[in-house]
């Protein structure tokens, strides 16, 4: 297991924050390669439940998830390293390319290399649907649930209700089931 100090953590972030192409849902797969598989920071689950977590709150996801994973690593100073490591490469990627973003968006060469961008995203996102199915469909009653959010959603009820919703009643649950609380 890879040491937890400040530099490890930054450097960690910085290599996410550097390959993370396609939003939120890319993520887990590499966070998993990075923190689970190759360092043992984290286990698979509290990937799932950082991941969780960060989809409910305002921001990034991949921030909000730095933030967890380095505040549960080091507390403050392990949060402001993944932070800092996390935004820092896409924030110099987006500098370079600004500049001459409207000089090579014309050019074949790139256009190619964005569309075979654009399929390995939707690999990703395959993949952490995928997993994330398996995680959370566990039961009759969550595939129920699932179908009962899947038709709320598609008739365009506000995701923060459907959220709320899913909240109150993980909680009735719970209580129902006479589980510990977290």
């Amino acid at each position: 297991m890879e040491k937890t100090n400040f530099w490890n953590i930054f450097k960690v972030f910085f290599k996410i924050g550097a390959i993370l192409l396609g939003g939120g849902y890319v993520i887990i797969p590499i966070m998993k390669q990075e923190l689970v598989e190759k360092r043992n920071w984290l286990s698979d689950d509290e990937v799932f439940d950082y991941y969780s977590v960060s989809q409910c709150l305002p921001g990034i996801i991949a921030v909000n998830m730095s933030i967890l994973v380095g505040y549960k690593l080091r507390k403050t100073k392990g949060m402001l390293a993944s932070v800092f490591g996390m935004a820092l490469s896409p924030f110099v990627s987006i500098v370079l390319v600004a500049s001459f973003l409207s000089k090579i968006m014309n050019i074949p060469f790139i256009d190619c290399f964005l569309g075979g961008v654009n399929l390995s995203v939707i690999i990703l996102i395959y993949l952490t649907l995928k997993e994330m199915w398996h995680k959370s469909i566990v039961d009759v009653f969550s595939s129920f649930w699932f179908v009962f959010i899947l038709l709320l959603a598609i008739f365009k009820v506000n995701p923060a209700i459907l959220i709320i919703i899913s909240i109150v009643l993980g909680l009735i649950i719970q209580k129902i089931r006479g589980e510990k609380s977290v």
